[in-house]
């Protein structure tokens, strides 16, 4: 009952540390501007960015949320390709030998030039932000997919396989399990990578999105207006590392951190 109570408790307990932690950063925010006498076209303080925020409020809603649905669709498909290429790669090595170095290479492609050829093909549409968001996705998981199955102690496999076990009940009961934090690890970071993917592809041509926001920003000059974009992005980027590392919680207790 009391390891129930906890595992119910600790999601509550970890929310309530991080809303203090946002409001000291708030607080800190504010008072350091206006102590410190820091002028508005460096850091503007945090009241007049909420107001701005407050003046236009469909803007910064209709762009958080289009970059929120390329987001997870990018993220969503780069995990499920990541986590598919990794245990393909792991059960033949050889398809890995011929694909992997091209994984490789396609990595040290600027995302600034894959981007334009993605919006080339696919037009200024939700689908091409989301498939830049998948190319900084699926790259991260499939490396970590791979390592964590790797590390799975051959003596266990041995086991299971001295039980009967067939190559495919080896691999959901034990190989995927054992590799599910050395996942997470990779999903977490891809949470961010994904985000950066969807703004960066907005800034090829939108009319709508946080990508669109900043350069819109940036082009007047508008420093608070930058800066409302800025904390739109931080939110959403923090929002959804913390839904991955809440799933991770919940998934692979067993390794969660107390």
């Amino acid at each position: 009952m009391t390891a129930a109570r906890a595992r119910f408790t600790a999601p509550i307990r970890a929310g309530a540390r991080f809303l203090l932690g946002l409001l000291l950063a708030a607080a800190v925010w504010e008072g350091a501007v206006i102590l410190l006498g820091i002028r508005p076209h460096i850091l503007p303080r945090l009241s007049e960015v909420l107001s701005a925020i407050a003046l236009t409020p469909g803007a910064y809603r209709d762009g958080f949320l289009r970059t929120l649905a390329e987001t997870l669709i990018g993220f969503v498909a780069g995990a499920g390709i990541g986590v598919l290429n990794g245990v393909a790669f792991f059960r033949a090595p050889v398809l890995r030998d011929m694909l992997f170095p091209i994984f490789v290479v396609s990595q040290t492609i600027p995302v600034i030039a894959f981007g334009a050829l993605v919006v080339l093909w696919f037009g200024n549409t939700l689908m091409a932000k989301a498939v830049i968001a998948f190319y900084l996705t699926f790259f991260p998981v499939t490396v970590n997919t791979l390592l964590g199955l790797n590390a799975v102690d051959p003596r266990q496999v041995a086991l299971l396989r001295s039980f009967g076990a067939s190559g495919r009940q080896v691999l959901l009961r034990l190989q995927l399990p054992m590799a599910l934090p050395q996942i997470f690890v990779a999903l977490r970071l891809a949470a961010s990578l994904s985000l950066v993917g969807a703004i960066v592809g907005e800034w090829f041509g939108d009319t709508t999105g946080i990508g669109v926001l900043l350069l819109q920003a940036m082009y007047n000059e508008n420093v608070v207006a930058l800066w409302a974009a800025i904390l739109c992005s931080a939110l959403l980027g923090t929002g959804f590392y913390a839904l991955v590392a809440l799933a991770e919680r919940h998934i692979v207790f067993w390794g969660a951190e107390q």
